[in-house]
């Protein structure tokens, strides 16, 4: 504990024209988390209390930014917390007498709740009386009659003043004026007031004086003195030798509090020896305040004591009422009767909501102080012992702090997605007969904190898209939930970056941040990707913000937009591919097959063939699935050499495309007659183009000789080593399809395993001495229609084959520098 005071400014007051000046001093100590100061009554409203802040050992800049306020109830408007300053002030005008009545000693108590941390003060602040009442009587003026038999010291009087005034500064004493017949002496009563018995000192004479004025007066101990006069008039009588007598000296009672009005009390009683007026006793109130007055009657004959207003026990717990008994000649006897009251619990609990911090956020660790209550009950013993508790089944809890104060706790996890509030009631049960209770219910808001990651409405997702989409097309819409709120649940989508084919796929695909639409940004072919994953990732506004992932498969649909490929037999622009098929061959003989393909999926690569045109339908017919051309009757002797069929590949796309293959079918049983009829067929065709070739070579011949032989010698003489080096590491491609009757040893094929041919050509009929020879493993007869006698392989076959400067291109090509050497010769 820390003693300490602190002065508090001049101030006065004026009491009978008299001015005088204090200076008082505020004492203030601090006693188990208590603060006491000091301060007289009557002091101007804003007057100085004490400083809190320096008491307390903290800043005003604290009290402010923790919100110090007072807090409780009845002392609030007598107190007031100047927080700019950290002290407290008077706020109202104090009358101490008027607070405390003759209980000493006389306080505030109110509390001070500071938050941030939340912090509870309780503070009391003692009152000091003031000698600002002066003593006074019941009555201004009282009468008295008193027997001139009146034996000297017999008792006479039993009065007392009042003084609101505690301490020094209440009653202390009376004096007498005069005392030519009387005394007094000054009495202390059970509970410490001073009260004065007059007795007759000097026997009276009526006849020489009947009547007496005496002044009776009550001063107090202040500085200055106050004082009160009571004016007896005392008349003489005649003789009464006997005065009432109380049957007990103090009459003791108790009453219920609200007891009914007309309630009776105790009956006081007083017994006189002497007979007749003198023998007659009557009762009378002495020495009661005037508000006991109002709440007791007495009858004056029968003593008897009844309740006449509302006995409240909250505001006296006990009465002490001054009695006389007088007979009619004068004397009398005087007694006290004591009342205790009964505590009746007629008083529910009062709940004040001191503080209270709404919303909390929902990850608040277990134990976080909520809210502060204050519970009181007024009543008294076990009327006004409260038992405060909350509603079950919610994550909270009430503890006791300080007295009658409780503090509302989190009890458990708050999760806001389960309950975004909670309401809260608090139920204050007293211990009486029956008990009295009351509630009050608080909504406690739960804040948000970002807890939960979005969640996709699908662990994975998958979407097609149609090839030669344009670009920018919607492709699919992504979606996620998250459980939290306002910005901890707003969404946004990112595409994550990878790689596919070697590129970014944010190439490929975008994906809108806010809704989670993907979008096509190129356009797809089916034939170049059929399907790829991107990753997506779904991010919430919360900080730290926090994310979950999903894969979307995207599948690319086929179009039709592939015509077949004819792959058997090649097509070229300056050569002529035929098959041969021999005039014994049967029914159901394989000429050849078609072979295509279509670089589309599904249905869309799905081929049929039909055969378009013919130059005798009646002999061939193709297969529609396998695209196989057979004969359908014998061969005769009647059909022509040469037939040309046109076939249809068709795929079973909407709409369906087609590619169309012209197959040269040779109707021979020897090679000669293939070549006699095939050689006709294709020289009026390309003469023209022919002739200028030659013409242009003739001429470039003539201009450069010597430079053409010498490039023929050495053409021959690469060719020679080039066709050792093809023989040896020949890796010729093989035509897709070759018709399995081709290499028949019986025979039935279209040509045997070994020719050797010798034509001999004139220079006029465009005919040299060329010798054609072609290797026995040769099963296509190819025909050339220029005067160099052998047909070249044209250079459209590298799309077909797939290589540039593929082996069977050089080895045409060396033939014919070997034909153009020799016919040059």
């Amino acid at each position: 504990c820390v003693p300490f005071t602190s002065s508090i400014p001049l101030w006065s007051f004026s009491f009978n024209n008299c001015f005088v000046a204090f200076i008082l001093v505020s004492f203030a100590q601090i006693i188990h988390g208590q603060i006491r100061y000091s301060i007289p009554e009557e002091m101007r409203k804003g007057s100085f209390v004490g400083n809190v802040a320096e008491d307390l050992g903290m800043n005003t800049k604290r009290m402010k930014s923790g919100g110090a306020r007072i807090v409780s109830g009845d002392s609030s408007e007598y107190i007031r917390l100047d927080v700019d300053k950290g002290t407290l002030v008077v706020g109202e005008r104090i009358d101490r007498e008027q607070l405390c009545g003759q209980t000493s000693p006389c306080s505030l108590s109110f509390e001070m709740i500071m938050m941030n941390p939340m912090q509870l003060l309780s503070i009391v602040v003692e009152i000091l009386d003031v000698n600002d009442n002066a003593p006074f009587f019941t009555d201004k003026d009282i009468k008295i009659e008193i027997s001139e038999s009146t034996l000297p010291g017999t008792r006479i009087l039993q009065e007392s003043a009042t003084d609101p005034d505690v301490g020094i500064n209440t009653l202390q004493g009376y004096t007498l004026h005069p005392t030519d017949h009387f005394s007094i002496k000054i009495q202390t009563g059970p509970d410490g007031s001073k009260y004065v018995e007059m007795y007759l000192y000097t026997p009276l004479d009526r006849e020489k004086r009947d009547n007496l004025l005496l002044t009776l007066t009550a001063v107090d101990g202040g500085d200055p003195q106050r004082s009160g006069a009571l004016k007896i008039h005392i008349t003489v009588l005649d003789a009464n030798d006997n005065g009432p007598v109380f049957m007990h000296p103090i009459f003791k009672a108790s009453v219920t509090e609200n007891a009914a009005t007309g309630t009776v009390v105790t009956t006081v009683s007083a017994t006189d020896a002497d007979e007749g007026p003198y023998g007659h006793v009557t009762y009378h109130f002495a020495r009661v305040p005037p508000d006991f007055a109002e709440l007791f009657s007495l009858d004056e004959n029968t003593g008897k004591i009844t309740v006449t207003g509302q006995i409240d026990y909250e505001k006296n717990k006990q009465y002490e009422l001054g009695l006389q008994a007088k007979d009619q000649g004068g004397q009398m006897d005087s007694t006290k009767v004591i009342i205790d009251v009964i505590d009746v619990n007629d008083n529910v609990p009062l709940i004040t909501l001191t503080s209270f911090s709404s919303p909390i956020s929902e990850d608040s660790i277990s134990g976080t102080t909520v809210a502060i209550i204050n519970v009181k009950d007024i009543d008294s013993g076990k009327n006004g012992r409260v038992e405060c508790s909350i509603n079950t089944k919610i994550p909270f809890a009430i503890q006791s702090s300080l007295k009658s104060y409780y503090t509302l706790v989190t009890d458990g996890v708050l999760d806001r997605e389960r309950n975004t509030e909670y309401s809260i009631t608090f139920t204050a049960v007293d211990e009486g007969t029956p008990p009295l209770s009351a509630s009050k219910a608080i909504t406690l808001r739960i804040s948000d904190v970002n807890d939960n990651a979005p969640v996709f409405e699908q662990s994975s997702y998958s979407a097609t898209v149609m090839e030669n989409n344009v670009p920018g097309v919607s492709v699919f819409s992504v979606k996620a939930h998250d459980s939290d709120w306002g910005q901890n649940a707003r969404m946004s989508y990112v595409l994550i970056d990878s790689q596919f084919n070697g590129n970014p796929i944010s190439s490929y695909i975008s994906v809108n941040a806010e809704t989670g639409a993907i979008q096509a940004v190129r356009s797809f072919d089916y034939e170049q990707t059929k399907s790829f994953e991107i990753y997506i990732k779904a991010q919430d506004g919360g900080s730290p913000p926090l994310s979950s992932n999903v894969t979307v498969k995207i599948m690319i649909q086929d179009q039709n937009d592939n015509a077949p490929q004819v792959l058997y037999p090649v097509q070229t622009s300056s050569s002529l591919v035929a098959e041969m098929v021999p005039r014994s061959a049967d029914v159901g003989y394989l000429v050849t097959k078609v072979v295509a393909v279509d670089v589309d999926s599904g249905q869309n690569a799905w081929l049929s063939y039909k055969l378009q045109k013919a130059t005798d339908r009646a002999l061939f017919e193709v297969g529609l699935q396998n695209g196989e051309i057979r004969t359908i009757r014998q061969v005769t002797d009647k059909d022509v050499v040469k037939q040309r069929l046109t076939v249809v590949v068709e795929d079973n796309g909407q709409p369906s495309r087609s590619a169309t293959v012209n197959v040269n079918v040779a109707v021979a049983d020897s090679f000669p007659e293939v070549l006699s009829e095939f050689t006709d067929f294709t020289h009026d065709k390309d003469y023209n183009d022919n002739l200028t070739f030659y013409l242009v070579l003739a001429l470039a011949v003539v201009s450069f000789l010597f430079i053409t032989c010498l490039v023929v010698i050495i053409s021959v003489k690469i060719y020679r080593w080039r066709q050792s080096r093809v023989l040896y590491h020949s890796n010729l491609p093989v035509i897709p399809y070759y018709p399995p009757r081709y290499a028949d040893t019986l025979g039935t094929g279209t040509l045997q395993h070994v020719y050797n041919y010798e034509v001999c050509r004139t220079t006029d009929s465009r005919k040299s001495d060329c010798k054609f020879a072609r290797p026995c493993s040769q099963n296509v007869l190819v025909m050339d229609p220029s005067s160099t006698g052998t047909v070249q392989r044209m250079q459209s076959e590298k799309n077909i084959l797939g290589e540039p400067d593929s082996p069977l291109e050089v080895s045409f090509l060396e033939d014919t520098l070997a034909l153009i050497h020799t016919c040059y010769r």
